[in-house]
């Protein structure tokens, strides 16, 4: 069992109708269509949405996001329409709601690996692949790779794990033109995001992407892009390979909960506890931080 501790009610607002609660979004559409995203406060981890939220993690994760979409513009379009709030939209949704045209969601997590870690770790340590891809000897945690690698997973619901794919299995599911499409835009995106963290000392160690079509059949860059939320960012000054690296995300929340200080089994069916105030500040420090060292803008 899993999912949200607090599962929160959709906010109602004359003119929009609400589609979905995900874990860190809230969907609308409008009158004319469009795609209204909300980002929430809220924090995820081990497949649960935790109490309490983060403070401006939403205001931050849009921030972020628009900033790459500006710098990734001229590899791919996005699907951004309007930073604008909607009419009779509450005040708090300012600087996180984006407007986005529609489009025909690939249902792929179109994830690119740098360096090793997480469940691609996980995998190499047993077969020595990540995603059907055949690595070298010899690696270890946080190593990089030779190459960039695509290495997909289904998209799943919320409280449910994505599972990674082959890339013949995706070629199965959406067809072999666009999976080619899919595992070139992603590696292409990916390389130039991880130059541009290089150069302000960040380590991209990997991330995830999700593509649809517009009408015409165009490849566009959708949902978030490039937040400690979709992927993990290192202090290139600290990378040390051979055990886990400091981040700027919310491990703060996960080391948390895997603690003897929490009292939570993750194996049981019991809600994880609220997060204690210490924990949520650090996690909302580490977002604020990953933003000013990407973008070079002091978060305020």
């Amino acid at each position: 069992m899993s999912g949200f501790v607090t599962k929160p009610e959709p906010v109602e607002v004359p003119g929009l109708t609400h589609i979905h609660t995900g874990k860190v979004r809230d969907l609308y559409t409008d009158a004319q269509g469009n795609l209204v995203m909300v980002a929430s406060n809220r924090v995820s981890a081990f497949d649960w949405v935790l109490d309490p939220e983060i403070p401006e993690k939403g205001r931050i994760l849009t921030s972020l996001s628009l900033w790459w979409f500006d710098l990734l513009s001229d590899l791919y379009p996005n699907h951004v329409l309007s930073t604008e709030l909607p009419d009779g939209a509450p005040a708090d949704w300012a600087g996180r709601t984006l407007i986005c045209r529609r489009l025909d969601m690939v249902p792929v997590e179109c994830v690119a690996r740098g360096y090793l870690a997480g469940s691609g770790l996980e995998e190499y340590r047993e077969h020595r692949t990540v995603c059907g891809v055949t690595l070298p000897e010899g690696l270890v945690d946080g190593s990089e790779l030779p190459a960039p690698i695509f290495t997909p997973a289904t998209k799943a619901e919320v409280g449910e794990h994505d599972e990674n794919v082959t890339y013949d299995q995706v070629a199965a599911q959406v067809g072999a033109e666009l999976a080619t499409q899919l595992r070139q835009a992603t590696l292409a995106v990916y390389t130039r995001a991880r130059d541009i963290a290089r150069d302000r000392g960040v380590i991209l160690a990997d991330t995830k992407f999700e593509f649809g079509l517009n009408e015409d059949g165009t490849l566009v860059l959708a949902d978030e892009v490039l937040t400690p939320d979709s992927s993990r960012f290192w202090p290139a000054d600290q990378w040390e390979p051979g055990h886990a690296q400091p981040s700027f995300d919310k491990q703060y929340v996960r080391d948390w909960l895997a603690s003897p200080e929490s009292g939570w089994d993750r194996k049981s069916e019991t809600p994880p506890p609220a997060l204690p105030p210490a924990v949520v500040e650090r996690t909302h420090a580490k977002y604020a931080e990953a933003y000013e060292r990407l973008t070079g803008r002091r978060w305020a």
